[in-house]
């Protein structure tokens, strides 16, 4: 028993000091590459389904369960993406000093923040005046960078408490209500009037993110040649199933946690469904626990997966930027296509708003089947181009700007 303290005493120890890294972690970029392949079917739902334009998919009193799933599995790409940006900052810090990595840190949250105001946002409506802007993932990950460029100036104990307060205690805030933008960057979302012809929505507040980001690079940790894969792997089984015990024990409490707490339906099914229907917006600690317990448990077990597939999918994880910027042209693309041949014009994807409230798509959509196989075409359609991308920069790893897409 004491000889079981002290190792369990020396592993907490190993945790929190600076430690070489390892070779790169493919275990990291299969969860990633898989979350960005399933972030494909909500943004090709969005542009193609028929009940996109009438609906939420989590909306009980209109939903199915197929379509809610369809849905809810998507839930976990933005905190497994955010978390595991967290995690690649601490693993390329190991090769570079404090400074160092947080002026990359700064240009790199500028740089991303940049991109969602412009090719981004060009992306999702092809209206060089659009006259709507949405602060959504890319500039909380932009926010929560720079962020953690001056947090990473803290010992890692502190960044790990500073993280979990976040976390855990940012529900605290719901009932607080500001009209201002800054309230509602942090912690509400919100739709703002900038002037007389243009809106923007804070659809991300960044406070949550900016404690998953932090997670995930004190977890970096694990991931240093100091840990062993079999320790790694009770970690991580640790961790993983603590996670989804909490979240179980406290959407079970209905007390807090969430903004809104679920409710007995019309069938077992759907009480499912209501206890899952977790916030997103900003992400509450019961939708953080849902979706980050899961991926620590997936990668408890990835290391030794293997095989073409999962090579493929590998090649998409370690270009997280370049396939998110395609896959949203392609999409869109494919949008003003399906809408030519179904009776509308091409033109008509050029929106104004979002395509679930522009009166020109009434009546536009299609099944969710057919959602599904499109889904899976636009996926083949940029493997080719991840794996050309990710060996073109493991080759020219000189070339300081790759490292920005």
């Amino acid at each position: 028993m004491i000889a079981s303290t002290q190792n369990l005493k020396t592993e907490k120890n190993k945790f929190f000091q600076p430690l070489a890294v390892t070779r790169r972690i493919t275990s990291i970029d299969l969860l990633r590459g898989i979350v960005m392949i399933i972030m494909a079917l909500d943004h090709t739902r969005d542009y193609l389904h028929a009940d996109s334009l009438r609906f939420e998919p989590t909306d009980l009193e209109q939903t199915n369960v197929i379509l809610f799933f369809t849905r809810w599995i998507t839930h976990f790409c933005a905190p497994v993406f955010v978390f595991l940006a967290g995690t690649s900052t601490f693993l390329s810090g190991q090769r570079k000093t404090k400074t160092e990595l947080s002026i990359f840190l700064l240009k790199r949250g500028l740089w991303l923040i940049l991109l969602e105001l412009t090719i981004i946002s060009f992306a999702w409506s092809f209206n060089i005046n659009m006259p709507f802007t949405g602060l959504q993932v890319i500039w909380a990950l932009g926010i929560s960078m720079i962020s953690l460029a001056a947090l990473i100036h803290l010992p890692k104990k502190i960044i790990l408490i500073i993280a979990i307060i976040i976390v855990a205690g940012h529900n605290l805030l719901d009932g607080i209500h500001f009209n201002g933008f800054a309230w509602a960057a942090l912690h509400e979302e919100k739709l703002f009037r900038i002037n007389a012809t243009h809106l923007v929505r804070v659809t991300y507040p960044v406070l949550p993110w900016i404690g998953v980001m932090a997670l995930g690079y004190c977890f970096g940790s694990l991931y240093t040649s100091n840990i062993n894969a079999a320790r790694r792997k009770q970690w991580l089984l640790v961790i993983g199933s603590s996670a989804i015990f909490v979240f179980i024990l406290l959407r079970l409490i209905n007390v807090y946690g969430d903004l809104h707490p679920w409710t007995e339906q019309k069938s077992i099914a759907f009480t499912v469904l209501s206890f899952l229907n977790t916030n997103k917006y900003p992400p509450s600690l019961l939708y953080i626990l849902m979706t980050i317990g899961p991926a620590f448990i997936f990668l408890a077990f990835a290391e030794t997966i293997s095989g073409k597939l999962a090579q493929a999918v590998i090649h998409i994880g370690r270009v997280p930027m370049f396939y998110y910027i395609l896959h949203l042209y392609l999409i869109h693309l494919i949008a003003m296509l399906a809408a030519q041949l179904s009776g509308y014009s091409w033109s008509d994807m050029i929106l104004q708003r979002r395509t679930w409230v522009d009166p020109q798509l009434k009546g536009y959509g299609f099944s969710l089947g057919f959602t599904y196989l499109v889904w899976i075409g636009i996926v083949l359609l940029l493997y080719p181009l991840c794996k050309w991308y990710d060996r073109y920069k493991t080759a020219h790893k000189e070339k300081w700007w790759l490292s920005y897409f």
